[in-house]
């Protein structure tokens, strides 16, 4: 783990705004399932955080907090009937391959994701189903729901992992009226795709990170709120 446990989280003092500048560094986290712990926190750096949008850069090389089996087994490896019934813990580790950008519009549940191959080739974009982002002064938190969006450049889309989302609802971890809002804001979302609304049609797969950035460390305490930050 990254010694001293760093997090940049300068705030833009412009008007009392309470956004952060651009090159900032947060933490975006995830809350386990049907849990109150926290067993994903990746660093990113901010790109753009106004009324309207928050945009974070997720670099390869990345030091992340990840979920695993209690016996080290990777989630995906494990058959999809004990997948959620382990015992689990986290487990250190480094975002590899491609950097994320990752797109959030206040209130919104969900968050759309893009990806390239190397060399910058535009891979797609994925729409992440997950509880509206809850902000604190070093980052931003959420829970993820299972079912997911891919949108291809051609703007053709399908859905993702939906034998994860059953399952789930099959293991307890989410209820049926809950399984139903996630249903039906995949359904938004979907129609913000065949509109091709914002973020799809925003030029977001032109954008290239400032070479100048830093990749961000991994606080020691990252699954406290608020998490140490340093300015």
């Amino acid at each position: 783990m990254a010694e001293g446990g760093a997090v940049r989280a300068d705030r833009a003092a412009v008007g009392g705004t309470g956004f952060w500048a651009p090159g900032a560094q947060i933490l975006w986290r995830y809350r386990e399932n049907g849990g109150a712990r926290f067993h994903i926190a990746r660093p990113v750096t901010v790109v753009r955080d106004d009324a309207d949008l928050l945009a974070v850069w997720l670099a390869p090389g990345t030091e992340c907090v990840r979920p695993v089996l209690a016996d080290g087994t990777p989630v995906h490896v494990e058959p999809l009937e004990t997948r959620y019934t382990k015992p689990r813990t986290v487990q250190y580790d480094r975002w590899f391959g491609t950097g994320v950008l990752k797109l959030a519009r206040p209130g919104e549940p969900w968050s759309v994701w893009l990806f390239w191959e190397p060399g910058w080739l535009f891979k797609n974009w994925y729409v992440n189903l997950e509880a509206p982002l809850t902000r604190w002064s070093g980052g931003v938190d959420s829970e993820d729901h299972f079912l997911d969006i891919s949108v291809h450049p051609d703007r053709s889309w399908h859905w993702r992992d939906e034998d994860e989302f059953a399952q789930a609802q099959w293991d307890g971890l989410m209820g049926a009226d809950s399984a139903e809002r996630v249903r039906e804001a995949g359904r938004c979302a979907v129609e913000v795709i065949g509109a091709w609304g914002p973020p799809f049609s925003d030029g977001w797969q032109h954008w290239r990170p400032d070479p100048s950035w830093a990749v961000p460390s991994l606080p020691e305490d990252w699954e406290r709120t608020p998490a140490h930050v340093s300015t």
